[in-house]
């Protein structure tokens, strides 16, 4: 596999905006390329402009856990993240571009008898749903990740994990590169350095958007913001029922490799692999107070080096390199909202919570399809915003483990 360096010349074109798009999409990160992307190749339309405030993958596509998996409860939640996997495994030769995407599997360790219930209960439901996944018992979990202290006198001891062989992790920023090439390759504008600030309607429908580099006329408009797709929103009088936090991670300094897959714990909370170069890569939860700060409390890092340090004790001399925060939606059912929202001409993708980098191909997929017929994707269909009027939600609080 060829290597690319970590700040290539740009392989996209930054276009000046035109006067008018047949589609423009807001938010240049992973979704919102590959959904011009999939506009271009699987619909023919190229008359996009992807539009982004700052610069190209900049947001939470910089800043996310980099871990890949489709082992979800609900059959809702399998079949969006299971097609987005059968993406990824072809995704580096379709795009002719290095994304490291690397299916060394991914561990959700049990702690307790009721962990161990509920994680039976999702290997049985993934396995109904053709989802790759097994059961492993302490000794197992051993021979899978020999770092992994399987001790029975741990606070937290390690009674089995749920095991998805074909999980792993990307390259996040080098898989918006590829997006952005193949995407200008097919004739899609991406704008770099355009901050939506107001929509334009007429008749209740809306028109184009106004931008810091003058206002952009389209036939649609499909919000694709992570974290910002609330006040987006507001702009237009949209009331989406989301919730902005920080989700902070961290990487070590470089090490040799030794640590051979992704290890998730919810009870610790706490997720570890190791990247490409060697740093370790470790992140928690989200920060339990709202904000859109793009760093967070000093107490989640604290928790989550402790939750690491007994987990892998081999670990305990690492020294962390940097540490950030990345901003995510959340909403009530801990799902996404997808699809059309009652506003002519506006459509959105939104409420990810920290599933967002997984879904990358999968909801560009799905999303270029609803915006191309106008109407939902059979796979994004359960996501549209009226669920939360009908009340049939898709509740995976809890239902995936770790839930990035």
């Amino acid at each position: 596999m060829s290597w690319v360096p970590e700040q290539p010349d740009r392989v996209w074109r930054s276009a000046e905006p035109k006067r008018r798009y047949q589609v423009v999409i807001v938010g240049g990160g992973g979704h919102g390329l590959a959904t011009a992307y999939y506009l271009a190749r699987n619909h023919g339309i190229t008359d996009v402009a992807v539009l982004e405030r700052g610069w190209l993958a900049g947001g939470n596509m910089a800043r996310n856990t980099t871990i890949i998996r489709s082992n979800y409860l609900w059959e809702a939640s399998a079949g969006i993240y299971e097609h987005a996997l059968k993406l990824w495994e072809s995704l580096e030769a379709e795009l002719g571009y290095p994304i490291l995407f690397s299916q060394r599997g991914v561990l959700n360790l049990a702690h307790s008898p009721q962990e161990v219930r509920d994680g039976m209960r999702r290997v049985q439901a993934n396995l109904l749903a053709g989802v790759d996944a097994q059961w492993l018992d302490p000794m197992e979990v051993a021979e899978v990740c020999p770092i992994v202290n399987v001790s029975p006198q741990l606070r937290y001891p390690v009674l089995g994990a749920t095991y998805q062989p074909r999980g792993g992790i990307a390259k996040h920023d080098y898989v918006a590169w590829g997006f952005a090439r193949a995407a200008s390759d097919l004739g899609v504008d991406i704008i770099e350095h355009c901050e939506v600030t107001g929509f334009d309607r007429r008749d209740g429908r809306v028109i184009g958007v106004r931008t810091t580099r003058g206002e952009i006329g389209a036939q649609t408009v499909a919000l694709s913001a992570a974290g910002h797709t609330s006040v987006l929103a507001d702009m237009v009088g949209l009331r989406v029922p989301l919730q902005s936090h920080a989700l902070q991670a961290l990487v070590s300094d470089l090490l040799l490799p030794v640590h051979p897959t992704v290890v998730m714990s919810n009870a610790v909370h706490v997720y570890v692999s190791q990247a490409h170069k060697g740093e370790l890569v470790m992140g928690a939860g989200i920060d339990a107070h709202n904000s859109y700060s793009q760093r967070g409390a000093v107490h989640v890092i604290e928790r989550q080096l402790a939750a690491a340090v007994e987990l892998f004790p081999v670990f305990a001399r690492a020294h962390v390199l940097r540490t950030w925060g990345g901003i995510v939606d959340v909403s009530p059912d801990a799902s996404p909202i997808v699809g059309l929202t009652g506003i002519e001409g506006l459509m959105i993708n939104c409420g990810w919570g920290t599933g967002g980098f997984k879904a990358t191909p999968g909801i560009g997929w799905c999303y270029a399809h609803t915006i191309a017929h106008g109407q939902p994707h059979p796979l994004n269909a359960p996501f549209t915003l009226d669920r939360f009027t009908t009340g049939a939600l898709v509740d995976e609080h809890g239902a995936a483990a770790v839930a990035h």
